[in-house]
């Protein structure tokens, strides 16, 4: 049995937490999320203002997916950092976020097939592992506000890969120089690197298909570009194994978790460095009549597979999806994670980190005001304590 003194020992959301050269002050992180305010794909003065009501003293925060080039895309009003108004446009955010004292990073994104040819240079299919669409059962948000189809998507030569790895390494370069202090590979949640990773789209049967080695060489090849571009202690890496959104199965969730594992153990061990962090989504939400289970079938087994993750990766360790504040201390507290990931909670809590330590009522998110394009409604409008509580204008 624990004693006092020892419950005093264990870590909370509120405890410090050194991330490799980075001190935080607590342990609650801004969760990358996609919000569609930045228009024509630079960031404008409501993402400043949007980013720094969420900004902490010694707080973490995590962009939404920042396109790595022009065939990145599949959401109306995404940002982009490959080209310099970009580039620019973040460092507005990025000073004004400084200037509070927290750190952040910079999601890395490309959608691969979960894009339409509206979203695409010159109107042409996307690009992905396969040439496999996303079946109808699934909708893509078009630029009109209304739904889309997924078209069949341009299977990536093998020689054609080389050049997408380059645009995520001078992505993370033009980062940067934007001033963040690092990057978030999102290797996630039925998106490019997502689809190279699963065996129920990757098709391939070259050297980046079939066996584990083979589909995950190119988070791999992205992760080491990267790391060697600007420094492995500047780069995070999230991934999603047990999540099917978007059609991303697997048939074996826990080993390709590990597989990813040792292939980022052994480039920090070559790299002589550690990754910043290993950011895993875990199956909490349910969509599209996704089980909270996911493709494991149960939640204990979603809670072995994040147990397994989190024993095997040799670094810090960021769990996300669906964590409320008590799930939330419990997991820092237990050693199941370093550092827990919000989203919704944040959208609707611009506060969330002030609110959380003195347990205080939250504002409920409006889910209908997530991907619009208005500056204000459901992006920068949610009361602080104290304040009166937002109604939505949609």
């Amino acid at each position: 049995m624990t004693s006092p003194a020892g419950d005093q020992q264990r870590p909370t959301l509120f405890s410090p937490y050194k991330m490799g050269r980075f001190q935080l002050s607590h342990r609650v992180v801004l969760a990358p999320m996609t919000r569609c305010r930045a228009l024509n794909g630079i960031p404008q003065a409501a993402n400043v203002e949007y980013y720094v009501q969420r900004a902490t003293q010694g707080g973490f925060l995590i962009t939404e997916g920042t396109l790595v080039s022009p065939t990145a895309g599949g959401f109306p009003h995404c940002p982009g950092i490959y080209t310099q108004e970009q580039v620019d446009a973040w460092k507005k955010v990025v000073d004004a976020v400084h200037a509070k004292g927290s750190i952040i990073f910079c999601q890395l994104w490309h959608v691969g097939r979960a894009s339409n040819e509206v979203y695409q240079p010159g109107g042409s299919p996307p690009i992905s592992s396969t040439d496999k669409p996303i079946s109808g059962r699934w909708k893509i948000l078009m630029p009109d506000g209304t739904y889309g189809r997924y078209p069949s998507p341009q299977r990536l030569s093998t020689e054609e890969i080389p050049e997408i790895v380059g645009h995520y390494r001078q992505a993370a370069i033009n980062a940067i120089k934007a001033g963040f202090d690092g990057i978030e590979i999102h290797g996630a949640h039925g998106y490019l690197i997502d689809q190279f990773l699963k065996d129920g789209i990757n098709d391939r049967t070259d050297s980046y298909g079939g066996s584990l080695t083979n589909r995950t060489r190119f988070l791999y090849e992205i992760t080491r570009s990267v790391s060697t571009a600007i420094g492995i202690d500047r780069v995070g890496v999230r991934i999603s194994p047990a999540i099917d959104h978007l059609e991303a199965h697997d048939s074996d969730p826990l080993a390709l978790g590990k597989a990813v594992i040792q292939r980022l153990n052994s480039l920090q061990q070559d790299l002589n460095g550690r990754l910043a962090y290993l950011h895993v989504t875990q199956p909490r939400y349910t969509a599209y009549g996704q089980t909270e289970a996911g493709p494991l079938g149960s939640a204990d087994e979603v809670s072995r597979l994040m147990k397994a993750l989190r024993e095997g990766y040799d670094g810090t360790f960021i769990c996300s999806g669906g964590y409320t504040r008590e799930l939330g201390m419990e997991a820092t507290a237990n050693g199941e994670a370093d550092l827990v990931s919000y989203g919704r909670l944040f959208i609707s809590n611009p506060d969330l980190v002030a609110r959380f330590k003195v347990n205080a009522d939250l504002n409920r998110y409006i889910r209908k005001t997530f991907y619009t394009q208005d500056p204000v409604v459901g992006f920068t409008d949610y009361p602080f304590m104290g304040q009166a509580q937002v109604r939505s204008r949609m």
